[in-house]
């Protein structure tokens, strides 16, 4: 069988087990085993199918086991851990793929998990012990863990001594906590390619570690795992267990979940801030550089610039543009916590430091010998160092990515920008390092930096495409059945649906509200909500019965009278449009909006004469604007005043105009029997058209019964066309 083959066969299994279809699973995985010719899995497979027929049997036959559902639950999951070592069988050998070949790569030398312990605890001491071999010991602790984590990351199912083993690895005091921090990264990404419950049971125990760095990468780990086997997990309740007591001793269990389920959220949003920044921000910036140039003296930058407040020199220029707007929005982005910096070092990935998959999940550390031997640095590059550890809006990732840029810099301009950094940089060190305790336990900046170094991973990694992309998920924890109980409280499911509300992720938002409207029938608000979001993905009935919920509990509010109006304006339903904008005429008369609207919804009901009362009046009071233009020369050539009309299109005419006005200009024309003026109206409008007559001509005849109407004989309608084109083609 192809590789291509044995996926499909394997995802054929996956899916039927899903569905709790076993013959169907059983079925597919004979075929795998013969389309492979792994027949020593032939007698699990024969056990497997014999537990279920006895089953089944004694269930036709009547006969009650309390039992009974426990072992069913026992062999489905038997069933899913089978089709694992089946596909990890069928592809072990030949496989391209970055897992496979890694594995390949430790078994030819597996390296015991003691003996790999034995190695990192002996040089973590003498490395405390003795400065002087500083770098040779910190080069033997980082080979002895980028082999821990491929070895654990394309393990098999740990047994109880591999589990014991990696267990005493992370409780060990003696170690680097950058060593558990490797430990759970590899645990996570190995539970990726394959569900593997002793692993899963590992991130529980560094979830209760006191190490604030491993126990949060631990948790996104464990709901990550989760999230991806959520048909599995109910099959093991030593795992309930586990989310149970863990959701006791973790301090702010649902904050924590909560919070990083926003971190999550906001993730969605980098490709979206990497596109605004490439495509809009900095094309915007290059075009204003030179004016900055000219008002800034750049060489006379001084340490008050790096402070808060924005320089009055240049913030009026950048206030009256768009791109000062985009420049506040980024900020405002910035300021809670989503990945700004991704587009900054997407290309700064190409290091040799980042060939090795464990790398992208280490932590910044200034010992790490990849950034040179800590001893030969001067002060300034020890600051500099220290600047990067305590900063909180990079990731780890980018950290290396930026401290190699630096490296690559000829002598003097890398000792220059170091330089630059001076007293500021110590002053920022000092004030951090007063506050690095409450950083390391802060939760939003180890899991935002986490999630985003996982987001690099996923997405620059050399062989990313080896992996199926965690970024591609909906990653909803909050509506997975095993977490329910942990965030189903109206603040966390409130806080969650407004991020995706922000973000105009309308259906994840419905969701939630949804639920909470469950309990809550009586908050107009939130049927406020359920209504916008079902009218921004286009259920306009749905979102109509919602907001009429949200008015009958609070009758007064502006905002839901008038989206009211707009439903059923949408689904052509004047009349009751009608009635709605009056009632919101009666609560703000001044507002000519909805003397607009209200005109409109004459106007849709035909009377001309109605509608044009409150297009005049919204003339009158706003002669500034010209929106009333349009439909005050519409309704007068509908109600026989082309004179009025004529005068209306040519003040639209002379502002702006579009095919539409081109075209009932010549309409009216027509009506007054100008036809010469009419034809070059029309002929306008083809050109409006870039010249395609077949637009135009399907714009004419949506008007063709208002000409009749006008007292256009039918006959002249396709005279009228013809002599268009021959004018068309005499001007070509």
């Amino acid at each position: 069988m192809t590789i291509q083959e044995i996926n499909k066969a394997y995802d054929r299994i996956i899916g039927s087990l899903d569905e709790k279809e076993l013959k169907n699973a059983f079925d597919f995985l004979q075929g795998l085993i013969a389309g492979i010719r792994a027949y020593a899995f032939q007698d699990r497979l024969n056990e497997l199918q014999d537990t279920y027929k006895y089953m089944l049997r004694y269930r036709i036959e009547g006969a009650k086991d309390p039992m009974q559902d426990q072992i069913y639950n026992q062999l489905i999951a038997s069933s899913y851990e089978f089709a694992d070592r089946v596909r990890h069988k069928a592809l072990s050998a030949d496989s391209p793929l970055a897992y496979y070949s890694h594995r390949r790569m430790t078994q030819k030398e597996p390296a015991g998990y003691d003996r790999l312990h034995k190695v990192l605890r002996n040089a973590s001491l003498l490395r405390m012990e003795a400065p002087a071999g500083t770098l040779t010991e910190q080069r033997r602790i980082e080979s002895a863990t980028i082999l821990l984590f491929n070895t654990i990351w394309t393990s098999n199912p740990l047994n109880k001594e591999e589990t014991a083993s990696i267990r005493e690895l992370l409780n060990d005091p003696e170690l680097p906590f950058i060593i558990g921090s490797q430990i759970v990264s590899a645990l996570m990404l190995g539970l990726q390619a394959a569900f593997d419950k002793e692993k899963l049971l590992l991130l529980f125990d560094a979830a209760n570690l006191r190490e604030d760095e491993i126990r949060y990468r631990a948790l996104i780990g464990i709901l990550l795992t989760l999230y991806t086997y959520r048909k599995r997990t109910a099959l093991y309740p030593q795992i309930a267990d586990r989310l149970a007591a863990l959701s006791e001793g973790f301090p702010n269990f649902t904050k924590a979940i909560r919070t990083i389920t926003l971190r999550f959220i906001l993730a969605r949003e980098t490709e979206k801030i990497t596109r605004k920044l490439q495509d809009e921000i900095i094309p915007e910036m290059i075009k204003l550089g030179p004016k900055i140039s000219q008002k800034i003296n750049l060489k006379d930058i001084n340490p008050e610039l790096l402070g808060d407040e924005m320089n009055p020199d240049w913030q009026d220029m950048l206030s009256n543009r768009s791109l000062g707007k985009k420049i506040e929005e980024f900020s405002e982005l910035q300021q809670e916590g989503a990945d700004v910096m991704h587009s900054t070092f997407v290309h700064l990935k190409h290091f040799p430091f980042f060939r090795e998959p464990g790398n992208w999940f280490m932590p910044f550390t200034t010992e790490h010998s990849a950034l040179g031997n800590p001893l030969s640095k001067n002060q300034t590059e020890k600051n500099v160092l220290d600047s990067m550890t305590l900063s909180a809006f990079m990731c780890n990732s980018d950290k290396y990515s930026l401290y190699f840029s630096m490296m690559q810099l000829p002598d003097q301009t890398r000792q220059r920008m170091m330089g630059q950094f001076g007293s500021q940089a110590t002053e920022i060190i000092q004030q951090a390092k007063e506050d690095l305790i409450s950083k390391r336990e802060k939760l939003e900046t180890i899991s935002g930096q986490y999630i985003q170094d996982l987001y690099r991973f996923f997405k620059l990694y050399p062989g990313h495409l080896d992996f199926d992309d965690l970024f591609t998920r909906a990653l909803d924890f909050h509506n997975l059945p095993i977490l329910q109980p942990y965030v189903s409280d109206e603040e966390s499911l409130t806080t969650i649906a407004e991020y995706y509300l922000r973000r105009n992720y309308f259906l994840d938002a419905l969701t939630i509200y949804n639920r909470l409207s469950d309990a809550n029938q009586e908050s107009d608000v939130l049927f406020q909500k359920i209504g916008y979001c079902k009218q921004m993905e286009g259920d306009i009935q749905g979102a109509l019965e919602a907001y009429l919920h949200a008015d009958l509990i609070h009758p007064d509010s502006k905002w839901v009278i008038r989206r009211i109006a707009g439903c059923y304006r949408t689904l052509k339903r004047p009349e009751e449009a009608l009635r709605y904008y009056h009632r919101y005429e009666a609560l703000d008369p001044d507002d000519l909006s909805i003397q607009i609207s209200i005109g409109h919804c004459h106007l849709e009901l035909k009377q001309y004469k109605e509608a044009l009362k409150y297009y005049f009046k919204v003339d009158y009071l706003d002669n500034k604007s010209t929106r009333a233009w349009r439909p005050i020369a519409w309704c007068s050539f509908l109600t026989g005043k082309y004179d009025q009309a004529r005068n209306y299109y040519k003040k639209i005419l002379d502002n702006q105009p579009d095919t539409q006005d081109f075209l009932n200009a010549g309409h009216t024309e027509w009506a007054l029997q100008h036809i010469k003026g009419a034809l070059a109206f029309y002929k306008k409008a083809v050109e409006k058209e870039s010249g395609d007559f077949s637009k135009f001509q399907e714009q004419f005849n949506q008007d063709i019964p208002d000409l009749l109407a006008a007292g256009i004989e039918e006959a002249e309608v396709p005279l009228m066309l013809d002599q268009l084109r021959y004018s068309l083609s005499d001007t070509c």
